[in-house]
């Protein structure tokens, strides 16, 4: 089931998810998983029963256009489909918004995954930590 955290035990797993995967492999503070941009953004969480084994992040940036941010699954879990299954989810929320258009900044590691679901390299992005290459990716909406 995909849905946003509730309770605060439940904001609490999500944060630490995103922490575990995305920070705390290149020994990152505690606190870098967040930004100013969560209070504004909707966040999804993949829930098998109680645990959130998959996360993302769904940001308006104007009218016609979402970004995804911070996807992360459970390393146990990766390549099992809930990864995809949270992107789908969260472009029909995007496309349900207006949007025309969804971006996101993927890892380099990552290209192959985003380019299953359609989306088309655009640029070379930023370098995250001075070691993990990111591209920026765009995904039109099929009207």
């Amino acid at each position: 089931m995909i849905r946003s955290p509730q309770s605060d035990e439940e904001w609490n797993h999500y944060y630490d998810l995103r922490y575990r995967v995305l920070r705390e492999p290149w020994q990152q503070a505690r606190g870098s998983e967040r930004n100013e941009g969560d209070a504004q953004a909707e966040h999804f969480a993949y829930f098998n029963g109680a645990e959130i084994i998959g996360v993302g992040r769904l940001d308006v940036m104007r009218p016609d256009q979402c970004q995804i941010r911070f996807m992360a699954v459970d390393p146990r879990y990766q390549g099992t489909g809930i990864g995809k299954a949270l992107m789908l989810h969260m472009e029909d929320i995007a496309w349900k918004h207006g949007a025309e258009e969804v971006i996101l900044h993927a890892r380099e590691i990552a290209l192959p995954f985003y380019k299953s679901l359609n989306y088309t390299v655009l640029e070379k992005s930023h370098l995250l930590f001075d070691e993990i290459q990111h591209y920026l990716m765009s995904k039109q909406y099929a009207k």
